[in-house]
């Protein structure tokens, strides 16, 4: 069951930073998502900021999976 739980987070957790980061790029070119809003319409050393602490994220969770495929002894 936590194999299942942990599979269905990951990528859940995939969909969102998608999401996220699709939603501030629009933001940053001026475009507005209808369906969700981000801070501000710049780019600055926050928005890296973000985008590492998202990866560092995703990697965490991707090791995770990783560790959770492998056969136990």
């Amino acid at each position: 069951m936590e194999k299942h739980i942990l599979r269905w987070s990951y990528w859940l957790g995939l969909i969102c930073v998608v999401a996220a980061v699709v939603t501030r790029i629009l933001n940053m070119l001026g475009m507005r998502a209808t369906l969700m809003e981000t801070r501000g319409n710049g780019l600055s050393y926050h928005s890296f900021l973000e985008l590492s602490v998202i990866l560092l994220l995703v990697s965490i969770a991707t090791a995770a999976v990783i560790v959770s495929r492998k056969p136990n002894p």
